[in-house]
């Protein structure tokens, strides 16, 4: 009678509430100290404008996997400055976003994602890897709590997709050098152009399954309000939305 009355409740759950996705790095945000609800709210309900993100940035950090696979195909092993990492035998192809996802049956939400890389070590574990192209500021950098909860989502879904057990979690940050020193060496300078040299910074990450649970939650309790919450206090973007509202309706 337990068991009938549990799955009754499942069925009710999942058919009362929308299913809908979300990205490990978009649930992130929630986990910022200055998170707003409101802005939640309507991303999760229209697409924005003036969104446009600078494709350079993961243009290099694809490049900076490329490096590391063909470091691997031609030697047999992992660069230097992944050593941190651990004992690392080879690289895995990454699950096409339609593939690398969970459905969590309590909120009904999809939560999935794309690594930028996955590792394996000598102990049949995995590493899950995110390329930042990006000076390295550690856990001080003030979007570090988006990262932490994306690669600890990754690990979820990871996990329950053929990659088990995950034991390492890094953020890598390939940091510019441009140092006029640097920039004035002859070997970086080409007909076509110029090399620009990277500096590798590894961070690890806590591995911490148990931060994505409240978050789904919280995403799920928004999502189905019927109207707007009330945004945080002084966000920026909620009052550049006043703004525009104000000057496209006088």
């Amino acid at each position: 009678m337990i068991l009938l009355f549990k799955s009754w409740y499942r069925f009710l759950a999942l058919h009362m509430n929308k299913q809908f996705t979300i990205s490990a790095k978009t649930l992130g945000e929630l986990a910022l100290p200055k998170f707003c609800p409101k802005c939640f709210w309507i991303k999760s309900k229209a697409k924005l404008p003036y969104q446009i993100f600078p494709g350079i940035f993961s243009s290099i950090d694809s490049y900076t996997k490329n490096v590391v696979h063909n470091y691997f195909d031609t030697y047999g092993c992992c660069p230097k400055w992944l050593k941190e990492i651990g004992e690392i035998t080879s690289y895995k192809k990454v699950p096409h976003l339609s593939k690398f996802y969970i459905v969590d049956e309590e909120t009904n939400i999809v939560l999935n994602g794309i690594p930028d890389d996955i590792l394996e070590l000598s102990d049949g574990s995995f590493a899950i890897i995110d390329y930042k192209t990006s000076k390295f500021t550690g856990a001080q950098d003030r979007l570090f709590p988006i990262y932490n909860i994306q690669l600890n989502g990754y690990s979820l879904i990871g996990e329950s997709n053929g990659f088990n057990p995950i034991s390492k979690l890094a953020l890598i940050y390939m940091e510019p050098v441009t140092l006029k020193d640097i920039a004035h060496e002859n070997k970086h300078h080409r007909e076509g152009g110029f090399n620009m040299v990277f500096s590798a910074k590894i961070l690890n990450v806590e591995q911490n399954a148990s931060l994505i649970k409240p978050l789904l939650h919280k995403a799920r309790a928004i999502f189905d309000m019927n109207t707007a919450p009330n945004p945080v206090t002084g966000c920026e973007n909620c009052m550049r939305l006043k703004d525009i509202i104000r000057y496209t309706t006088t």
